[in-house]
Order: structure tokens, then C-alpha cells, then sequence
């Protein structure tokens, strides 16, 4: 990328599209994201439809979840192996052919002759085959941002762009999933959802991707994991980011799986108030990605991670009493600002800050935090719920991440001295005193 190329105004919140690659990542995701989007609300609302069942909303959620939890550190292993070009193909297609399996179980009136508790082992099952195919594609999706863009300071804007292409497709898709639902079934939803992935699978085949050589392999997979796991666990700021992210990630973003239970019958609607619902949270995680695109530098979103994380978990304790649907939908608004800033500005440090050898291995440990540890949230959300109510329930999650929050933030001061050596070396912050190679080397964890 010439030197000389400085965008300005609106071009330089998409500056990453200017390379081929991620231009056509983007153009595909967007469209497929717009179909997960769709499965997310019509497998939600099929299930409590069927079922009236709070805990089973909540195990799908889980069998859907776990295999994050199980395989995502090592797939992690095998990210930093492969070629994470082909990987994705591949996990795409594998989705697109579950997405079409559950719209033929839909579809062919099956799960209405099976309904309850016993017609739910087919749904469990695609939800646990769906999961293992994420295990490996989210942290092959996150690590290939990296191969994708042609100029490194364009990074932080590439990511802070991923995230506004999901939660565009998250307030694009549960708005036509409600229509749709409303007009015909669940099944439709899933139907479209699989062909959707095919405009993904053609971008990732229309790019053109400079093999990279790998470094020889010469540990074992439980070597490998065992030295990302001292990596990620040694190093204060990785360390703080992750477990902030497993604490938020277990009882907060769990609301979600609740919400078919707010809009059925707290706020006494129907699906389209699930999608208008849902379309809140993503016009809020929105607004949170176009900010970031307009950041000029990753410096600073060390505070931000605890300030969102806070207002988050606020938002949601402020939404769990609210019985008017006119105020939930601020409220989710600023609910999914703070999820959504939190996630991207965590991404973002940790894509920066690691090492490339490791950056798979990384990922897969974000991808845990953010996904791993969620069914667990999701099983004890549904358990909750159904004793307490779904309002405490939330508000409880709500406190404790303002209490999360707040922990982070007394670390904070510790943080920036182990990220500010790896800053000034990769030339974010100015060199400001002679001999930080060796400071900054001394500051990186063990290997």
C-alpha cells in the first residue's frame, strides 16, 4: 500500500477494503451473516414454541455452545497448522450442509409430529455438530483477517469492520426471520440461511492468497497447546482481557437466550417482537462497530474494555425490570453498544499485541472465552429462569459484570506497562528512551 495513501472521512472508516482479499471477505460474510442471523432467532423461538420450556431453551443453547469449550483450544493448534485459507472453505461448506439438514427436519413437518421435550434430540444434535464446525472456524476466521489485509496498521480497522458486518446482519437478520416466521415457518429461515453461505464460499474461492510457510511442527498437539495455554496464562494483559471476557461471555451475554421468553411473555408479543428485539441489540452493536472504525490507533482501548463492560452489564440490569417495550429497546440498544465495543476492543488488543506463530492458538482461547464458557451461562440462565424468573435472572448477571468490570479496572495501570514496550516496538507508540528493544523484549512472556 503506497505511503502516500491516506484516506480521509468516510474512506478511511473502510480503509481495510481497499485490499482485494477482505473486500471480498466482507461482501461474502455480510451475506451469510445475515442468514446465521436468521437461524439464531427461528431455532430460539421453534424451540420455546414447541416446548414452553425454559431449561430446554437454554440446553440447546449449551449443546450448541460446548463443543467450543471442548475442541476450541486445540482446534486452535490445528489453525496455527493448517492453511487457514482452506480451513474456511471447508467449515463453510460443513455449515451450509447443517443449515440445510435442519431446514429439511423443519420443513418436512417432522419436529411438529415429535414436538416436546423428546422431539428436541435432532435439533441437540445439529446444534453439537454446528458447534464443533465453529470450534475451528472462529479462530481460522479471526487469524486469516491477518493474511487478508495488505497494510498492518490497517488491522485494527479490519476488525473493528468484522464486527460491523455481524451486527449489521444481526439487526438486518432477525427482522426478516420475524417477518418470515410470521408469513411461514422456522424452516424457511434455516433454508435460506444455507443458501446463503454459498456467496461466502465464493468469495473465499475468488481470492487470491500468497502461500505462507509455516514454521516445522516438530511438538505433539498437547505440546503445542500446553505452550499457548503458558502464553496466554503468563502474560498479564492477554490473561486479564480473556478472563474478563469468560466472566461477561458466562453471565451476561446469556440474555440472549432469554429473550424469547421477554417477548412471548413478558411484553405479550409474537416473533416479530423477538426480531424487533434482537434488531435493538444489533443497532446498538452497530453504532459500537462504525465508532471503532473511526479509531485511528488501538491505543486507549485498555480503558475501554472496562468502561463497556460496565455499561453492559447496567444496561441489562436496567432491561431485566423493564415491561414496556418502548423502553427495552433503548435499553438493548445500549445493551449491545457495550457487548459489542467490550468483544471488538478486546479482539483487537489481543490480534496486536500477539505473536504470529500463536496467533491461532490465541484466537482459539478467545473464541473459548467468548464462546466456550456461554453454554454454561445459557444451561444456567434456563435453569435460573424457570426458578426465579427470567427479570433476576438477568440482574444478576447484569451486577456481575459491573463487578467484573470494576476488577479490571484496578489492574489497569499494570496492563499498559506490559503493552506499552510491545506498542513502541511495533511503532504505535514513539520510541522514547534508548535501550526499549531490550525493555520491550523483557516485557513479553515466557515461551
Amino acid at each position: 500500500m503506497a505511503q502516500n495513501d491516506n484516506p480521509r472521512g468516510l474512506a478511511f472508516a473502510f480503509r481495510a477494503l481497499r485490499a482485494r482479499n477482505y473486500k471480498l471477505f466482507f461482501a461474502g460474510q455480510t451475506t451469510s451473516l445475515i442468514g446465521t442471523w436468521m437461524t439464531r432467532l427461528a431455532l430460539s423461538w421453534l424451540v420455546y414454541r414447541l416446548t414452553k420450556n425454559a431449561f430446554l431453551l437454554g440446553f440447546v443453547s449449551f449443546a450448541g455452545q460446548i463443543p467450543g469449550l471442548v475442541l476450541g483450544p486445540f482446534a486452535g493448534v490445528w489453525v496455527d497448522r493448517w492453511n487457514r485459507h482452506h480451513t474456511l472453505v471447508w467449515t463453510q461448506v460443513l455449515s451450509m450442509v447443517q443449515s440445510f439438514m435442519l431446514a429439511g427436519l423443519t420443513l418436512s413437518g417432522h419436529l411438529q409430529r415429535v414436538s416436546g421435550a423428546v422431539g428436541m434430540w435432532e435439533i441437540i444434535l445439529l446444534s453439537l455438530l454446528q458447534g464443533a464446525i465453529n470450534s475451528f472456524d472462529m479462530p481460522a476466521r479471526q487469524a486469516f483477517v491477518v493474511e487478508m489485509i495488505e497494510d498492518r496498521d490497517d488491522l485494527p480497522n479490519a476488525i473493528a469492520l468484522n464486527s460491523s458486518m455481524v451486527n449489521a446482519s444481526r439487526l438486518v437478520g432477525p427482522s426478516i426471520a420475524g417477518a418470515v416466521i410470521a408469513a411461514t415457518n422456522e424452516g424457511w429461515c434455516f433454508f435460506i440461511d444455507g443458501v446463503s453461505y454459498i456467496a461466502v464460499i465464493v468469495s473465499l474461492l475468488m481470492m487470491h492468497v500468497a502461500h505462507r510457510e509455516r514454521a516445522a511442527r516438530r511438538a505433539n498437539v498437547r505440546e503445542e497447546w500446553f505452550e499457548g495455554w503458558r502464553y496466554v496464562s503468563s502474560f498479564l494483559p492477554m490473561r486479564m482481557v480473556l478472563l474478563l471476557m469468560a466472566l461477561v461471555s458466562l453471565v451476561g451475554f446469556p440474555y440472549t437466550v432469554l429473550m424469547p421468553i421477554y417477548a412471548s411473555d413478558i411484553l405479550h408479543g409474537g416473533a416479530h417482537t423477538l426480531g424487533i428485539l434482537m434488531g435493538a441489540v444489533g443497532t446498538g452493536a452497530l453504532i459500537s462497530a462504525g465508532a471503532l472504525a473511526f479509531r485511528r490507533s488501538v491505543v486507549g482501548l485498555g480503558r475501554v474494555i472496562p468502561m463497556t463492560a460496565g455499561l453492559f452489564g447496567a444496561a441489562l440490569i436496567a432491561f431485566a425490570y423493564s415491561r414496556s417495550l418502548w423502553l427495552s429497546l433503548p435499553l438493548l440498544v445500549l445493551t449491545g453498544f457495550g457487548m459489542m465495543q467490550q468483544m471488538a476492543a478486546s479482539n483487537t488488543v489481543l490480534q496486536t499485541i500477539v505473536e504470529e506463530d500463536k496467533r491461532g492458538r490465541v484466537m482459539s482461547f478467545y473464541s473459548m472465552a467468548f464462546m466456550g464458557v456461554a453454554p454454561f451461562g445459557s444451561l444456567a440462565a434456563g435453569i435460573a429462569a424457570r426458578h426465579i424468573g427470567a427479570p433476576l435472572t438477568l440482574a444478576i448477571g447484569g451486577g456481575l459484570c459491573i463487578v467484573g468490570a470494576a476488577w479490571f479496572s484496578t489492574n489497569l495501570k499494570a496492563i499498559r506497562d506490559h503493552v506499552r514496550p510491545i506498542y513502541r516496538r511495533l511503532g504505535i507508540l514513539p520510541e522514547i528512551a534508548s535501550g526499549i528493544q531490550a525493555a520491550s523484549a523483557l516485557q513479553r512472556p515466557p515461551e
